[in-house]
């Protein structure tokens, strides 16, 4: 998979990705009739069989509910998901004006490959990490925050503005927040089924006329399954559309910068410092890079940096210069107000009279052969010889 010709792959991941969403979907339904089923048997003295076609005739009568419920849900998420997420980070806008640097690297990328140029946002935080987010143009944004500006070059932050950017270009950011909402409703459905559950105290085991062998406890144990299955199966699809597309930006900011080795260095310097404090699992799942893991790689959401790496290094020709240490910020502040402010200097070097007071003249006096680069070599001899 040759790092500058990913068009049909990416095509190939949007459809998988659409499926995937689909999927995700109709694991609501599959929450609405376990909570159905549920309620059922917390009601109705009957076998499993019977609870089951109850609990069906139920889902059939509420499904029309659930699907407006959930989009409802999704309309709400995407005209606020951006102010949430502002809320949870601090992140906020910044014009050309106050992040020069930073938005003239950004509007130059957009202008070579004729991208619409996102919102930019910063976010004072000491972590180096980035993030896209928005589900249409005109939301689309992305938010960088202040250590990563502090501690990357141009070409760097370059890699990481071309690394956002294809996510949007891909329709990855859509698809996550979409993936992050539905989860969300599924989580909000386990959650109510098994509070309904617990708060009826496991009355179906007080039951005494119940001639079927425990047909309630049976159902319940069904609708359990089904719950724990559909939300293992949500997260687990969440993690897909985040590991699958990491590789993807990556070689779309190689692509769009033609720089492999800077998108190499900014990930080995980024690699475990991108931790956002305050933020949600669902934002550190959007960002460049999430240094929370699960049991290996299992269970995390982003490929590690090695093998991100192994794959720049491989397919785009870059080279791994290994794990990078940066230089300790707080001891190079420290030094810095420690440290004596310099002296003055004026348009040919340092003023007048502490030029003439380090070389043993009075104040007052100045050197005539001192130009804009320092004193020449020869002001000795010519003074001497004066």
């Amino acid at each position: 998979m040759a790092a500058y010709g990913l068009y049909s792959h990416i095509q190939s991941n949007r459809r998988r990705s659409i499926a995937l969403l689909i999927g995700l979907f109709f694991l609501i339904y599959l929450m609405v009739y376990a909570g159905a089923l549920v309620a059922e048997a917390l009601s109705v003295n009957a076998g499993s069989d019977v609870l089951m076609q109850l609990a069906w005739r139920d889902f059939l009568q509420a499904a029309p509910w659930a699907t407006v419920g959930t989009a409802l849900w999704v309309v709400i998420a995407y005209y606020f998901h951006q102010n949430m997420i502002d809320a949870l980070t601090g992140g906020r806008d910044v014009t050309r004006a106050e992040a020069p640097r930073l938005y003239n690297i950004l509007e130059n990328l957009c202008i070579s490959r004729g991208i619409t140029m996102p919102k930019l946002k910063v976010m004072e935080s000491d972590a180096l990490n980035a993030f896209a987010t928005g589900m249409s143009p005109k939301q689309y944004s992305i938010t960088v925050t202040t250590g990563l500006l502090d501690r990357l070059n141009d070409a760097e932050i370059e890699g990481v503005l071309g690394h956002e950017l294809t996510h949007i270009r891909n329709g990855d950011v859509r698809m996550m927040v979409i993936a992050v909402i539905i989860a969300g409703v599924v989580s909000f459905f386990a959650e109510l089924v098994f509070r309904l559950w617990f708060y009826n105290g496991f009355s179906f085991r007080n039951r005494s006329d119940d001639r079927r062998g425990g047909g309630a406890a049976f159902a319940i144990l069904i609708a359990v399954a089904i719950i724990a299955v559909a939300y293992f199966l949500s997260f687990v699809i969440r993690l897909a559309l985040s590991r699958s597309r990491e590789f993807l930006a990556d070689a779309g900011s190689v692509e769009l910068t033609k720089n492999p080795d800077a998108m190499i260095s900014a990930l080995r310097k980024i690699e475990g410092r991108g931790e956002l404090p305050g933020a949600t699992s669902a934002v550190m799942e959007m960002c460049l890079d999430n240094p929370r893991q699960g049991f290996g790689e299992l269970f995390d959401t982003h490929p590690s940096v090695d093998s991100r790496v192994a794959a720049l290094v491989k397919f785009a020709g870059g080279h791994d210069p290994g794990p990078l240490a940066l230089p300790p910020q707080e001891e190079a502040e420290t030094n810095e107000d420690q440290s004596e402010p310099p002296p003055p200097r004026g348009p040919w070097g340092p003023a007048a009279d502490e030029s003439s007071e380090a070389e043993g003249g009075s104040p007052g006096s100045s050197d005539s052969s001192a130009g804009p680069w320092g004193p020449h070599t020869g002001a000795t001899s010519q003074s001497g010889h004066n």
